[in-house]
C-alpha cells in the first residue's frame, strides 16, 4: 500500500516538475547560450532524480563513468523506462539523442528537443531514414558532441530478448567512432507502461569502450554481449539484494 501511495505521489510530482520546468523557462530557454540551456535540461534531471530519491525511494548508482570519453563518442544504452533517458544527462557534456520523430510534435518538450539538437528518426521511412540519421550524427560530431542511441530503438522489459537494430552499426561503421555499452536494470523499479515504482537502487554500469573498426556481425555480437551479460548480472544483484521478482534471463545466443 505505501509503494503505491509513494508511486502515485512521485508520479504526479514528476510530471508536474517536468510541465512546469517546461513552462517557466520557455520564455528565455531559446534565445540564451546553449551553455545556459544545458543547465536548464540537466537541472530538471537531477530534480527528477532527487524526487525519484526522496519520494518514490528509488536511489542512482551510476559507475564506470571514466569509460566515457571527453570527446565524441557513441552511447550504447540499455533501454528499460524512462529513467534511461535523463539519468545519465548529469555526466554527459552536450550529448544529442537518436529518438523518435514522434517526439518532436509533443508541444513545449518537442519545441525543447529541437532547441538541443536532439536528431529525430522517422522510422516509417526505411533506408531515408537512416541516412537522416547519419547525417544528424556527423553535424553532432563536428561540434564535438556525444551521441546516445538506444540499440534495442525501444523499452523492454528486464530479461525480455534482446533485438538489437542495425541503425547502431551504421552509426559506428559511418562516424569511425567508440562504442561505449550502458547496462543497467532500471526497468526493475520503473517498469515501463506501468503505475508503480518500486523502492531500491537502480544501476547502470557504464562499460569499456568498443573501439571502430570492427565488421558487423563482430561489432553486434561484441555490442550485445556486453549490455545483456552486465545487465543481467545487475538484474541478479538486485534479486539478491533488494528482493525486487526475478526476471526471465535475457537469450544471449539468439
Amino acid at each position: 500500500m505505501m509503494t503505491m501511495l509513494r508511486s502515485l505521489v512521485f508520479n504526479v510530482l514528476f510530471y508536474l516538475n517536468l510541465v512546469g520546468q517546461l513552462l517557466l523557462f520557455s520564455p528565455v530557454f531559446f534565445v540564451i547560450s546553449e551553455e545556459k540551456a544545458w543547465g536548464i535540461v540537466k537541472n530538471w534531471a537531477r530534480s527528477s532524480l532527487w524526487l525519484l530519491e526522496h519520494v518514490a525511494g528509488i536511489r542512482a548508482s551510476i559507475t564506470g563513468k571514466r569509460n566515457v570519453p571527453f570527446e565524441a563518442a557513441i552511447i550504447a544504452a540499455k533501454h528499460q523506462s524512462f529513467w534511461d533517458v535523463f539519468a545519465l544527462l548529469p555526466d554527459l557534456d552536450r550529448p544529442t539523442f537518436i529518438l523518435k520523430k514522434e517526439l518532436l510534435a509533443i508541444p513545449f518538450f518537442g519545441w525543447y528537443l529541437k532547441r538541443m539538437a536532439m536528431i529525430p528518426v522517422d522510422r516509417a521511412r526505411r533506408g531515408g531514414a537512416v541516412a537522416s540519421m547519419i547525417e544528424g550524427a556527423e553535424k553532432a560530431v563536428a561540434e564535438g558532441r556525444q551521441i546516445v542511441i538506444f540499440p534495442e530503438g525501444t523499452r523492454t522489459a528486464p530479461g525480455a530478448e534482446a533485438d538489437y537494430r542495425q541503425g547502431v552499426f551504421r552509426l559506428y561503421e559511418a562516424l569511425q567512432l567508440p562504442v561505449v555499452p550502458v547496462a543497467l536494470n532500471s526497468g526493475l523499479y520503473w517498469p515501463r507502461r506501468q503505475f508503480i515504482r518500486r523502492p531500491g537502487t537502480i544501476r547502470a554500469d557504464i562499460l569499456e569502450p568498443i573501439e571502430p573498426g570492427l565488421t558487423r556481425v563482430d561489432f553486434l555480437d561484441r555490442l550485445r554481449h556486453a549490455i545483456e551479460t552486465r545487465s543481467d548480472d545487475l538484474l541478479a544483484e538486485a534479486q539478491h539484494r533488494d528482493g525486487t521478482p526475478p526476471p526471465e534471463p535475457s537469450r544471449l545466443g539468439t
